[in-house]
């Protein structure tokens, strides 16, 4: 895989005159034996950057079709053990770049150690922890730097100016800005106060901002006085491939109609 980090791959689709494109699929969904072919499918299909949901029984950030994705996939039998062994065996491995969305228990569960070396050695460049404060990260962050990898903060629009300054001093890769207060999931249209969330991001921080929760079409940050650098689409994926429908066919989609 290639070693061009998170933060440089958003910066060089920007370069292109483009918001970078980071889908986010739940591994093992709609079934295991599907994974590879839809990792190589948005890799081929034009993924930045491919986020990949660690299913979790108690998925408390998350809506009802990434919830029923992660049911389905643990019920196949998919585990955080399953998902490494999967991406170690990618042969040649993909152009995107790649990281592991979560909660921290399964993370913790695994061991932190073992995690960090055994995803860095699978090509995983970043791992985002969607229960994980500031005040708690340093363990898991003092594993992930030494071995390459990027601990991905959230900010929402409840997170004051003076916290993303706090997040500031430590984020690595990009920046998730979460567009609403609440869970996962595809809606009618951007909160105004994503736009302002997306602004006050990117005063705080150096780093590329990505925009996700509710995102699931091109052309929906077009009218924002500030874009994000990066779009993050994640339900609206699961459901085409749950119709049945390709990840390259949606990812057509973007790659033909989205623009920065």
């Amino acid at each position: 895989m290639s070693m061009m980090t998170l933060q440089h791959r958003i910066e060089a689709a920007n370069a292109q005159g483009r918001i970078a494109l980071i889908p986010f699929i739940t591994a093992g969904f709609p079934a295991p034996e599907c994974f590879i072919r839809i990792l190589r499918e948005l890799d081929e299909g034009g993924a930045d950057i491919i986020e990949i949901g660690v299913p979790f029984s108690d998925p408390v950030a998350d809506g009802a079709v990434v919830e029923e994705a992660s049911r389905t996939a643990l019920t196949a039998g998919v585990s955080l053990e399953w998902i490494l062994r999967q991406l170690a065996s990618l042969k040649p491995g993909l152009k995107a770049g790649v990281t592991l969305m979560g909660y921290y228990n399964p993370f913790l569960q695994y061991g932190l150690n073992r995690l960090a070396q055994e995803a860095a050695a699978a090509g995983v460049q970043g791992l985002i922890v969607a229960d994980l404060p500031l005040e708690e990260s340093g363990a898991l962050r003092a594993v992930l730097t030494p071995c390459g990898m990027d601990l991905i903060v959230l900010v929402g629009p409840n997170t004051s100016d003076e916290r993303m300054r706090d997040y500031a001093r430590i984020a690595a890769g990009y920046v998730y800005v979460v567009s609403v207060m609440g869970i996962t999931g595809v809606r009618n249209g951007l909160a105004a106060e994503a736009a302002e969330t997306v602004r006050r991001a990117q005063l705080a921080f150096s780093l590329p901002v990505a925009l996700g929760f509710g995102i699931h079409s091109p052309g929906q940050t077009d009218a924002m006085p500030s874009p994000p650098h990066a779009v993050v689409f994640g339900s609206a994926l699961l459901r085409h491939l749950a119709e049945g429908r390709t990840a390259k066919e949606f990812m057509n989609s973007w790659t033909q109609g989205g623009k920065a």
